[in-house]
């Protein structure tokens, strides 16, 4: 069973509608006891970084969700709930994450230059680093495959735990692992089947 965080800020049914296209249970919940049960957990978000880390310690999921990854579960953040994942964040303000990826978020704005739109919105390509392994959940994901952008912040400084990088102007992150915490800075669920693929290849995944 795939567990989908339900803090208040995401795309709750739009992602599990895609999990049950690839044949996953998947279940909406804050139920500690259904977390304990799942076998993996997805973190969503979308909105300001600020509002969701409110939302998720009002809601009790921010020590929920620390306490499902130090068992060793799955845990997979999409968008925001990708950039929640990481020690800070400087998005209108100072705030801290969950720290269980490396780097901090901040605008992207001083970084791609003037000329380019921001949000950053639509499809660009996943490039991935050449001096380590390729990460397991983008074992059907080739080279150069475009994935569904749209955020105006983005993880930096997150070292070897970034493991897929996207061109806009700048190299930016756009997906980090920290042993079994995943992060996806684009939108799986609206990039088409092979979003779809890494979607399964996530749920499939175990240490």
């Amino acid at each position: 069973m795939i567990a989908i965080i339900d803090y208040g800020l995401g795309n709750l049914f739009s992602l599990k509608s895609s999990l049950t296209a690839i044949g996953e249970d998947a279940v909406i919940t804050r139920d500690r006891k259904v977390l304990n049960q799942a076998d993996h957990i997805i973190l969503p978000g979308v909105g300001a970084f600020g509002d969701a880390i409110a939302k998720l310690r009002e809601t009790g999921m921010f020590d929920a969700v620390r306490e499902q990854a130090a068992t060793g579960k799955p845990l997979l953040g999409i968008c925001l709930g990708m950039q929640l994942l990481l020690q800070r964040s400087y998005e209108y303000g100072d705030y801290e994450g969950l720290g269980l990826v490396a780097g901090e978020v901040r605008d992207i704005r001083p970084v791609i230059g003037q000329e380019l739109p921001v949000p950053h919105m639509g499809w660009n390509a996943l490039h991935y680093p050449k001096d380590r392994p390729l990460s397991p959940v983008f074992r059907d994901i080739p080279e150069g495959e475009p994935m569904y952008f749209v955020h105006s912040f983005a993880g930096f400084d997150c070292g070897d735990q970034c493991t897929a990088t996207t061109e806009y102007g700048q190299e930016l992150t756009a997906a980090v692992q920290n042993g079994n915490v995943f992060g996806f800075q684009f939108h799986p669920e609206k990039s088409g089947p092979a979003g779809l693929r890494l979607l399964k290849a996530y749920c499939e995944w175990s240490e």
